[in-house]
């Protein structure tokens, strides 16, 4: 993934500069008077896969090897955002919607939106103020896109299209009241205390804890260390809430070798204990984790190619990525995507290849496999998808 990744996480750890122009900008050179922007996308694509499933779904036996791009052999609408920000000299807001088929993949935890299913759901991906009590020192209040990983639910700022594995697994969002302190413009950290991950109501009394350290040793390299710890246990019949623990460690590392060349890496391992969300984990602590090694190179102004290459173990079977048995399991991905800038930087094209290879289960017979094959049996243990999504930026 290219520069966008560090401009957006950027905007948390400096309390926001937010895309797109100035729609109304009254007396711009008073800062107190503040200033309004607009921005957003339309994200659509057109995904063929090779197995030719006969349900034409990418999910695969468990029904989670992809987060949005679930169909294939049809033109899908993706994800719809509209942008509303507010900043002055000592304030931001930021009021970020979206609509369409993914709102509610991306609102995961929650109930389908107020319009209900088949492409017109309406979601609250962000809605949150930024106070500039100092120059260093920024408090955020509301529900805010998560801090750990490298990849971000927006499509315009990944250079994959497809998302992966560490991101599928989440979390995706957060709902609560954070501090960012900068100590410099190469190191910051944040703190903050959440309600339980990916959703909008707490599920207990319980609150997490995040924290994210930031540190650019070298120009063109940045460090984000990340973590998360909460007890996501469901309270039972009489409110009291069980003992639980949630964690995860997260490493993002980006580096702009060149002009032209850029590669990233992602890491990160989590664990559960106890309950998490109504999902009872009884025989003590289990552990996942993945990384994902990431580069990008850019030919033209207008045309760059990129690869990911991502490992991802679940084998412990403590989050959603499954075999057909139900047993957790691990996979091997790698893809290829060219990204395309056209109508001025605001149209992108992104073409897109990609392999996903799971581990067999112990009992490999005939139809236990991961994927679906022409006629509706799960003979495939991998899966290879080719695509173009077109993106429309504003």
């Amino acid at each position: 993934m290219k520069k966008e990744f560090l401009l957006l996480s950027a905007l948390v750890l400096s309390a926001g500069v937010y895309a797109g122009d100035p729609v109304s900008s009254p007396n711009a050179d008073d800062d107190s008077k503040g200033k309004f922007t607009f921005s957003g996308y339309i994200d659509s694509y057109y995904i063929a896969n090779l197995n030719k499933p006969a349900s034409r779904s990418n999910l695969g036996a468990a029904g989670t090897a992809r987060v949005f791009d679930q169909r294939s052999g049809q033109f899908s609408l993706g994800l719809i955002q509209t942008k509303i920000g507010y900043s002055t000299a000592k304030s931001d807001v930021v009021v970020d919607l979206t609509f369409g088929p993914n709102a509610d993949l991306g609102n995961y935890g929650n109930l389908i939106g107020p319009l209900g299913p088949g492409g017109s759901s309406i979601a609250i991906k962000q809605a949150y103020f930024n106070w500039k009590a100092t120059d260093k020192l920024t408090f955020t209040v509301g529900q805010f896109g998560t801090h750990i990983g490298y990849e971000v639910i927006d499509a315009p700022v990944n250079y994959n299209y497809s998302l992966s594995n560490l991101f599928n697994n989440g979390p995706f969002y957060h709902v609560g009241a954070k501090a960012t302190y900068a100590f410099s413009d190469k190191s910051s950290l944040m703190v903050g205390v959440v309600n339980n991950v990916d959703a909008l109501n707490d599920n207990n009394r319980k609150k997490g804890l995040i924290g994210q350290f930031f540190v650019s040793p070298a120009s063109g390299w940045n460090i984000y260390l990340n973590g998360i710890y909460s007890n996501e246990a469901t309270p039972d019949s009489l409110g009291v809430t069980p003992e639980a623990s949630y964690g995860v460690v997260d490493l993002a590392t980006t580096y702009q070798i060149t002009e032209k060349f850029f590669v990233g890496l992602n890491a990160a391992m989590g664990s559960q204990k106890g309950d998490y969300q109504g999902y009872t984990f009884a025989d003590g602590k289990k552990s996942w984790g993945g990384v994902a090694l990431y580069s990008n190179y850019a030919l033209t102004s207008n045309f760059g190619v990129g690869a990911r290459y991502e490992y991802f173990d679940n084998t412990a079977g403590v989050r959603g990525l499954r075999n057909r048995l139900g047993d957790g399991t691990s996979v091997n991905s790698i893809t290829f995507t060219g990204n395309i800038t056209a109508a001025d930087g605001h149209l992108l094209i992104k073409p897109e290849v990609r392999v996903d290879s799971y581990a067999k289960p112990a009992s490999s017979a005939e139809g236990n496999l991961q994927f679906e094959d022409s006629k509706g049996n799960f003979t495939k243990s991998s899966q290879t998808t080719v695509g173009m999504a077109f993106i429309y930026k504003f």
